[in-house]
This record gives C-alpha cells, structure tokens and sequence, in this order.
C-alpha cells in the first residue's frame, strides 16, 4: 500500500484547548515573544521539542508498574544497563536524569579552561555546558550541510580534512571529539556509518577520546540503512551496535530515542574516568544505579530501547516529516532537504529574506506560526548560536525553524494543518517584523530572554 500508516492504535487521549488569534496575541505579549514561556495549555500544537514529549506504548507503562525505588542495586536499574548494552557496547553505563546531565558531567572532567572541543554540530546544552568551564566548541560540519537546498544523503557528516587540520592545530587542548547523530541543529540531518568510522580513527590516531552524542541514533541508523552501500538488508540494531563500537563514550537523551518522557545516560570505556563521572554523578545527581531517575523510568527506558529499532515504527517516523515537506515544498516554503529524522526544519532567512539575521528572521516566523495557528515551534539560528563567548553577535550559519514532531503523538490531520497555517502564512509573510532581544542571560539566552517586534520594514 502507498499509505503509511500510524504503527499503532491510540488508547488514551488528551484534550487540546482551542484558542482564539486574540487570545494568542494576548499570551505571546505576556511571556515577552519567547514561546518557551508560553504555558502549554495555550498551544494547540506542540512542537518547541520532540525532547520527552511522545507518547508512551501501553508495554512501557506496563514496564513503569515494575519499577523498583530501592535506592542502591535496583534491579530495574539492571534491566536497563542491559537494555543499553544490548546496543551500546560500553563498559560503564551511568544513568542521569536528562542528557545535559550526561554532558555537565562529562565536561565538569574535559572541558577544562582553555580547552577545544570540535563537533559536526553541538546543539545549545552542549555548547552551553563545554562553555560554562572556559572551553571553546567548535563545528566542522560539511558544506553541504550548511546549504538547506541541497540534496545530499548525509549533510550531518563531520568534515574530515577540517578535523585534521584542527587537531594539529590545537593538539593536546583537544580532550575529545563529538559527533552528533542525527545533527539537530544541522537540520536533524544524519552522519553516514562511513564518516563515524573516519572520525574515530582520526580522533584514535590523535589519541584523542571519541564521544558520540547518541541521542536520535536509531533514527540516524535508519537513514544509514536507507541510504548507505552495503546497508539495506541490515538490521537496525546491527547497525547501532557498529555506530558505538567506534566510540569511547557517549552522551544520551533518552527523552528522544529512549523513548521516554524523562532520563539519559553517560556511556564511557575508560575506567579512570568513569570513576571520576559517577564521583560527579554522586554529589548532582544521585546513587549509580539511579542517576536522579526513578526504578520506573529506568524500566520504561529499557522497554523503550526495544521498540524504537522496530523498522515499522522508523519508517512512519521519517516519512511523516517527509509528508510535510512535501507539502511545504510545493507551496513555496523553503525547507531544509532532505527530511530529517525528528523535525521539519524551515530557512526562515531565505522566507523572510526582507529581515536581516541579527533581526531574527526564525524568531519572527516562529512567532507568526503561534498566532496564526496555535502552533508552537523553536528557533534554531541566530537567537540560540549568534551570541559569541566574547558577547558579541554574528549570524549563525543558518536560521532555521525547527517544528519538533513529538514521537506517537499527532496524526495526518495535525500534520495537514500545519501545512494550512503555513498556506495561510505565505499570504502575509512580506508583511512580517524582526525582534530584537530586550534582556538576557549570558549563556542559552534562547529559552528565557525576552523579545519586543521591531517596526515592519
């Protein structure tokens, strides 16, 4: 059959307010134009984050009634290191609450003052916090992944004669290399099995520890078996297993493929510095066989391990996002090519080309999304990676719009009025201001600055 359909049947639901334009004007004005302070129930669509907010299967609430509190040597703490190691082939699994706990731990030890840590893409929390101890964070994506037009099968790849020229740059300041799978803030575009395997053993070849920030990886094996030589008639755990055996560590969310509403993971080989992560763990986050989650978060992390490889699931995932580009593409709206794995991406400074980046093109479309439809999205451009470490600003590379499809949550009719309220968009978008920033903190402004519109051009 031509029609994908949702893999499963829904079995509770929740309401969604309706709300008026007035009424969204009214909201957008008190939380300053910054849709992270908007308060959930104002939202008709939620798609700020696709971070903990899908829907959980009725096998994982199942798993949640197991779930043993105990404090030390749970045993939903052992079903869950071996859920993970079942894809993971790491030596020292330690839980945290969330994966930016996973990467404050990690660079409370790496990111010593001075240091220089290279990624294709690090996202804003792990910007955030490699800045936070005077590190330095660098992206060596491809270029092609710095064009939203292009079409090419892995964008998210980490730009090989860059990572060379960089480590021979900057030798021992260079405590590790990140990738990034798929690459969020590239796009959610993914990082082909070839170039993980070139950028470790350019990394080993350095000496240098390789850390995979895994967090949509069964998403990024999927496009690898779809798009890769030699990979098709694969299994999708197979090819994660591959993926991590070429790693030292990683960090995880498992609010994205643990599917879970709550939790993370870091995963080292290295004993020393495993014991220096669970010293850290201890005195922010909890014993090690908790990690500040609860036994009944670890169990429906374990359960979630298992069903997000399940091909079905993966195929409906990625082709509802092609859907919408689809859709967005034949009525003009320039998308981000090919579709990611968790998000529609928007170039809102190629939409909006009459607002200057250090206006904030993606803030204004994302604003103008909320009131026209009640449609809350996340700007990912110049707003979150314009500020420099000096306090300076600059254009970031791109000015996206991320619409974060939450996993197992909205249907077609959801995905077809997103596309109406960009139709309905297309028709003023001329019209549309920038913002400027008002007040904000000195690190990850995006989520609590504030915004004023500027006067339309």
């Amino acid at each position: 059959m031509k029609t994908i359909i949702e893999p499963f049947r829904i079995k509770s639901v929740e309401p969604i307010r309706m709300t008026t334009r007035a009424e969204r004007q009214d909201k957008l004005c008190a939380a300053h134009y910054n849709l992270f302070t908007l308060q959930s129930q104002d939202v008709l669509i939620d798609l700020l984050t696709d971070s903990g907010t899908g829907a959980m299967s009725a096998n994982q609430w199942a798993a949640i009634m197991r779930g043993d509190e105990s404090y030390a040597g749970s045993p939903s703490f052992q079903r869950f290191e071996a859920a993970v190691r079942r894809l993971m082939p790491f030596q020292h699994i330690i839980p945290t609450h969330q994966g930016r706990a996973a990467e404050a731990i990690l660079f409370s030890i790496l990111a010593t003052p001075g240091a220089n840590i290279p990624s294709n893409t690090h996202f804003d929390t792990t910007r955030g916090n490699i800045e936070a101890g005077g590190a330095f964070a660098h992206d060596l994506v491809i270029d092609e992944g710095k064009d939203p037009a292009l079409i090419h099968p892995f964008k998210g790849n980490m730009d090989l004669d860059r990572l060379r020229a960089y480590l021979a740059e900057h030798g021992e300041s260079v405590p590790c290399v990140m990738l990034t799978i798929t690459n969020n803030a590239g796009g959610g575009q993914p990082v082909s099995l070839e170039n993980i395997r070139a950028v470790a053993r350019i990394a080993h070849q350095h000496n240098r520890l390789f850390i995979i920030d895994g967090c949509r990886f069964a998403e990024n094996a999927w496009f690898i078996k779809q798009r890769e030589d030699g990979q098709k008639d694969r299994a999708i755990s197979d090819i994660v297993r591959d993926c991590f055996a070429e790693a030292d560590g990683m960090t995880m969310s498992a609010k994205k493929d643990g599917l879970a509403n709550i939790g993370g993971w870091l995963a080292l080989n290295d004993a020393e510095l495993a014991e220096r992560a669970r010293a850290r763990l201890v005195m922010t986050e909890g014993f090690p066989t908790y990690g500040g989650l609860a036994g009944r978060d670890l169990d429906a992390i374990a359960q979630g391990l298992s069903e997000v490889i399940d091909e079905d699931y993966l195929h409906y995932r990625i082709r509802t996002n092609e859907y919408i580009i689809e859709r967005l593409d034949a009525l003009g709206v320039p998308v981000v090519k090919p579709a990611g794995g968790h998000a529609v991406f928007v170039d809102a400074r190629r939409w909006l080309s009459h607002i200057p980046p250090l206006s904030y093109p993606g803030q204004a479309l994302a604003v103008a999304l909320y009131l026209t439809g009640g449609i809350r999205s996340c700007e990912i451009g110049t707003v979150m990676f314009g500020r420099q470490p000096d306090g300076s600003e600059k254009p970031a590379t791109m000015d996206l719009v991320r619409l974060a499809i939450p996993r197992r949550t909205y249907t077609q009719s959801h995905a077809d009025y997103i596309v109406e309220t960009f139709a309905e968009l297309a028709t003023m978008k001329d019209r549309l201001a920038g913002f400027r920033i008002t007040e904000a903190p000195r690190l990850l402004r995006h989520f609590t600055c504030k915004f004023a519109p500027l006067s339309p051009a």
